[in-house]
Parts: structure tokens; C-alpha cells; sequence
């Protein structure tokens, strides 16, 4: 018996010998792989960084302006390099360690060593391919969506026609929440008496989510002046890009709305009409401000969407950012002044999209913590 046990002792004792030096061949392998990949990097960045830098010193950059982007880069690639290197040494005392558990220690921290060098290694190669492609043809790129001279020169006037951009954004947001909501509500009245109100609701959320935006404003902001009504079609391309706005996104956030309100538990409205509260009230009370907690971060990416689709108003003549900038763009025979107003579009967007990022962290942790 004790034989028995002492042979399936060692038994298992060599498989997990024999397991342990096969993970630290594979550990030592993709090691060399990334420090082999790191040098490479490093010596195809550090070359990209002087002839790069040289040309850009040719086109009238300063020497410094010019040294710096290099010099990070190359200093990224040799960091890499370093935690290669590490990663490959580790690796090996792996291989050598007599203690078994020393040594998938060491595997261990050189596999993610290497997994990390392979994973900058790739940014970097991604990085220094882009940098290229800016310089190829005598900077044809660069100097077709990049020209600082022009930049500097037209970005007032193209931050100047940005706030209509901003403006519409912000008219058309306070109206869409309102609009929605209403629509919303018409959509999930209950019983027959609701019924006509429920299929308008529900015709309007099919017709304006089946077309797409750009229609839409090109049919009221070119339809409406034609019909000569009073008021209607008097008014300016600015309010006819808001209301159009208006209908499409109010269409998509209805039903985030209404997702919202059928989310609500069925119990806390029969807990509200036994109360005593009416069905109006429940919904103003009780319906929409649980779900609106529930849907803050899909009205903040609609919000977001709502701003960069302000620019469709061009088609319609406004002067917004893109169309000032096409003019530019059309006077100078270079596109710069439309890469400011992505530059612009861009600033507004990212901090509205960490911001959803948070409120969907934020959600999480309250549903994990049963709140």
C-alpha cells in the first residue's frame, strides 16, 4: 500500500516536472519572440525618427519641434526593449529554477512580460506606419489635411461659426427630452381610450426613425419656406435644422423612454394606485423618475450623436463649422479648415463619452450592490 501511494506520488510528481519545463520552454520562446520584435521596433523607430525628423526640419519646423515626437517615440521603443529583456531573462532562470514553484513564478511574470512588449511592440508599429503615411510624397497628406498655417489662420472664423453647431445642439436637446418624453407617454397609455394616442405615437416613431436624418432636414429646411404659411415660412435655416432635429432624435428617444418606463417593476405602480394616485400622477411620481435613472447614459449617446449630426445642417445652407470651413476649403484648395472642425467636434464629444462611461460604471456598481 505505502509502495503504491509512494509511486503514484512520484508519478504525479514528474507529470507536473515534465508540465512545468514544457510551460517554461514556451515562456522562454515567446520571450525571445518579443525581444527579437522589441529590438526590431526599436531600430526601425529610432530610423523613422531621424529621417522623419529631417524632413519635417526641411519644411521649415523647428529643430526642436521636430526632435521632440522622435525622441519619445525612441524612447517608448527602448523601454519596450527593457521590458523584453527582462521578460526574456526571467524566462530563463525559469527554465533553470530547481524549485518547481519558483519556477512557474518566473514563468508566469515573464509571460506577461512578453505579452506586454508584444502588445506595445504593436502600437509602436502601428504609430510609426502612420507617421510614414503623413510624410509619403512630400508630405502630401500632411499638407493636405494639416497645414498649420492654414489652421491658425481660419480657426476663429471656424470656432466662430461653430457655436450655430453648438447652439442647434443645445435648442434641439431641451426640446427632444420634452418631446420624447411626451411621446413616450402616449406610446404606454393603457386600455382602450389610449389606443388612437398609442398609434400616432407609434406612427411617428416608425416614420422618423425609418428616415434618415439628412432627409429629413433637407425636406423641412428646403419644404417648409415653399409653403407660404404664416409664421412657418418665415423663419430662419437655423430653427428649421433645430425642428427638424427635433422629430428624428425625438423619435429614437421616445423609445428610450419607453424602455425605460415598461423597465419599471409592475409593483410600484400597483403601489402607487393603491394609494390612491391616479395614472398621471403615478407616471409623474413614481414611473418616470425610476426609469429615469435607468436610461442617463443611453440619452447622454444620443446627446452625443445629436452633436455630431448638427453638422448635417449644412445642406440646407446654414453656416455652421463645416460649412464655413468648406468655404475656406474652397479658397485655399486644401482641406485643413474641415480638419479643424473635426478637431472641434472631437473636443466636445470625448469628454461627453467618459462621461457615459462613468454613469454605465456607476449604474453597475449600485445594481451589483442591490441598489
Amino acid at each position: 500500500m505505502t509502495k503504491s501511494l509512494l509511486s503514484e506520488t512520484g508519478s504525479e510528481t514528474g507529470h507536473a516536472t515534465r508540465r512545468a519545463r514544457s510551460a517554461a520552454r514556451t515562456h522562454r520562446t515567446r520571450s525571445g519572440l518579443a525581444a527579437a520584435a522589441a529590438f526590431s521596433t526599436l531600430v526601425l523607430v529610432a530610423v523613422s525618427a531621424q529621417h522623419l525628423g529631417s524632413f519635417a526640419v526641411s519644411q521649415g519646423v523647428s529643430t526642436i519641434a521636430a526632435a521632440v515626437p522622435g525622441s519619445l517615440a525612441s524612447a517608448a521603443a527602448a523601454y519596450v526593449l527593457l521590458t523584453a529583456g527582462l521578460a526574456l531573462s526571467r524566462s530563463l532562470r525559469a527554465s533553470k529554477a530547481a524549485d518547481l514553484h519558483v519556477a512557474r513564478a518566473l514563468g508566469d511574470e515573464a509571460s506577461l512580460g512578453s505579452w506586454r512588449a508584444l502588445s506595445w511592440t504593436g502600437a509602436l508599429l502601428i504609430v510609426t506606419a502612420l507617421a510614414w503615411f503623413m510624410a509619403v510624397n512630400n508630405a502630401a497628406v500632411s499638407r493636405t489635411f494639416f497645414d498649420l498655417a492654414l489652421i491658425q489662420s481660419s480657426a476663429w472664423k471656424v470656432i466662430q461659426a461653430f457655436g450655430t453647431n453648438v447652439t442647434i445642439f443645445a435648442v434641439s436637446a431641451v426640446l427632444i427630452l420634452v418631446w420624447s418624453l411626451l411621446v413616450a407617454i402616449a406610446r404606454t397609455l393603457p386600455g382602450p381610450a389610449g389606443r388612437p394616442l398609442r398609434f400616432l405615437a407609434i406612427a411617428y416613431g416608425d416614420l422618423f426613425r425609418g428616415l434618415p436624418a439628412i432627409i429629413t432636414i433637407y425636406l423641412i429646411g428646403f419644404g417648409l419656406p415653399l409653403t407660404d404659411l404664416p409664421f412657418v415660412s418665415d423663419l430662419s435655416s437655423t430653427s428649421y435644422a433645430i425642428i427638424a432635429l427635433t422629430l428624428t432624435y425625438g423619435a429614437y428617444t421616445s423609445e428610450v423612454y419607453r424602455a425605460g418606463i415598461e423597465g419599471v417593476h409592475h409593483s410600484q405602480i400597483a403601489a402607487a394606485r393603491s394609494l390612491g394616485l391616479s395614472h398621471a400622477k403615478t407616471m409623474r411620481y413614481v414611473v418616470v423618475p425610476l426609469a429615469l435613472r435607468n436610461i442617463v447614459p443611453p440619452l447622454m449617446n444620443n446627446c452625443i450623436s445629436l452633436q455630431k449630426d448638427t453638422a448635417l445642417v449644412a445642406i440646407i445652407g446654414t453656416i455652421d463649422a463645416f460649412n464655413q470651413s468648406k468655404i475656406i476649403a474652397a479658397n485655399n484648395f486644401n482641406l485643413s479648415a474641415v480638419t479643424t472642425v473635426a478637431i472641434l467636434f472631437i473636443v466636445i464629444t470625448i469628454p461627453q463619452a467618459r462621461l457615459v462611461d462613468k454613469l454605465i460604471d456607476r449604474d453597475r456598481r449600485r445594481m451589483r450592490a442591490g441598489g
